[in-house]
C-alpha cells in the first residue's frame, strides 16, 4: 500500500512538473506571416533570414516564422493594412509608407536627416520613451510596433550629376511617400512615388532619373548603379527605420517569452544591421569609386540649406495631434543630447 502511495505521488508531482515547464507535448507555437519588401539578395535580405534563425533558436523551435521577401504578397506599402486584416501577421518594411493614414507615421521612422546615426536614433527608442510613444500611434491602428532595424543614412542615386542643391533642379526621382517628397519639391526637385520594386524599371526606362531607395550596399543590390553612375556618400538625406509590427491580436495572444524574445531579437538584428551595414558601405564606397561612379560630399553650405528645408518640412507635415507629439518628443530627445539646438 505504501508503494502504491509513493508512486501515486511521484506521479502527480511528474505531472505538476510538466505543467509548469509547459514540456515539450504543451509548449506554445507561434507561426507568424511577415513580409519585408527586401529581396533576398539584399544585405539587408540577408540579415531578415538571420533574424528568423535567432529566433526559431532562441525560443527553440516554438517560433516559427514563414518570411515572403520583395512584396511577394502584396505591395510594401500596402503590407501594414494586409497585417492589420489578417492577410498577413507581421509586416516588416517601414511606418513611413502609412502617412496617408496619419501624418505622425512618418515620425515613426525616418526624421528625415534629424538623427545623425542609427546608434541615436535607437537610444530615443530605448530611453527615450519611444517604445510607448509608437505603440500609441500602433495600436490605433490594430498593430502592434515591436522593433526596428535601422541600416543607416542612404544614399540618393542618380543618372544625373548630382553635386548639390543647385542639381535637384528639375531632377525626378523615386520617392517613398511622407515628408521628404515636401522637401525635394520646395528645393526644386520632382518626386515620383512610386513602390520599391519598381525601382529598377523605372530608372532604366528614364521615367526617372533618380531613387531615393537604400544605402550604398542595398543599392548595388538592387542594380541601381549599373544604370545610375552618380550617388552621395556619406549618406544624409534619409535614414528610415525599417520595423517589425504585428497586428494587435496576434502580439497579444503571445506568451510573454515568445513577445520577449521577438522584442530582443529585433534588438540584436537592429544592432547587427547597422554595424554590418557600416563595413559594408565603406567598402562598397571604393569599390564603386574604382568603377567609376561618382561619390559626392555635399558642401556645408548646400547641408545648411537642406537642414534648413527639413525643419520647415517637419513643421508643416505635423498637422495631427498624433504627429505634432510624436515630432515633439523626437526633438526634445536630441535637443537633450545636444544634437539639436
Amino acid at each position: 500500500m505504501l508503494n502504491k502511495i509513493k508512486t501515486t505521488m511521484l506521479a502527480s508531482v511528474a505531472v505538476a512538473t510538466l505543467a509548469v515547464t509547459g514540456g515539450v507535448a504543451d509548449a506554445a507555437q507561434t507561426k507568424l506571416r511577415i513580409q519585408t519588401h527586401f529581396s533576398t539578395e539584399t544585405l539587408s535580405g540577408k540579415m531578415a533570414g538571420e533574424f528568423i534563425e535567432d529566433v526559431k533558436a532562441m525560443s527553440n523551435g516554438e517560433i516559427e516564422i514563414e518570411m515572403f521577401y520583395s512584396g511577394a504578397v502584396v505591395k510594401a506599402a500596402e503590407t501594414f493594412d494586409a497585417a492589420a486584416t489578417g492577410i498577413l501577421d507581421c509586416d516588416m518594411t517601414g511606418g513611413a509608407y502609412q502617412t496617408g493614414k496619419n501624418p505622425a507615421f512618418q515620425f515613426t521612422g525616418d526624421l528625415t536627416g534629424g538623427y545623425q546615426n542609427p546608434y541615436q536614433q535607437y537610444a530615443w527608442l530605448l530611453h527615450g520613451g519611444g517604445y510607448d510613444q509608437l505603440n500609441k500611434l500602433y495600436n490605433a491602428h490594430n498593430m502592434e510596433f515591436v522593433g526596428w532595424w535601422i541600416p543607416g543614412p542612404e544614399s540618393l542615386s542618380s543618372t544625373k550629376p548630382f553635386r548639390g542643391v543647385a542639381d535637384l533642379k528639375g531632377w525626378k526621382f523615386r520617392s517613398p511617400p511622407g515628408v521628404i517628397t515636401n522637401i525635394f519639391s520646395n528645393l526644386g526637385a520632382s518626386p515620383i512615388v512610386m513602390d520599391f520594386n519598381e525601382i529598377f524599371t523605372a530608372l532604366e526606362t528614364g521615367i526617372i532619373d533618380g531613387a531615393d531607395a537604400a544605402n550604398l550596399t542595398n543599392n548595388v543590390g538592387l542594380g541601381l548603379y549599373d544604370i545610375a553612375k552618380h550617388t552621395n556618400y556619406p549618406g544624409f538625406h534619409s535614414m528610415p527605420a525599417d520595423h517589425l509590427a504585428c497586428r494587435k491580436d496576434i502580439w497579444d495572444g503571445m506568451p510573454a517569452h515568445h513577445k520577449a524574445i521577438l522584442k530582443v531579437g529585433m534588438q540584436a538584428l537592429g544592432l547587427k544591421n547597422s554595424t554590418i551595414n557600416e563595413v559594408k558601405n565603406a567598402q562598397t564606397a571604393k569599390d564603386l569609386r574604382a568603377k567609376g561612379v561618382n561619390l559626392n560630399t555635399w558642401s556645408d553650405e548646400d547641408m545648411a540649406v537642406y537642414r534648413g528645408a527639413v525643419q520647415k518640412a517637419w513643421a508643416d507635415f505635423a498637422t495631427t495631434p498624433e504627429s505634432k507629439e510624436l515630432l515633439k518628443s523626437h526633438v526634445d530627445f536630441l535637443k537633450d543630447l545636444g544634437a539639436m539646438k
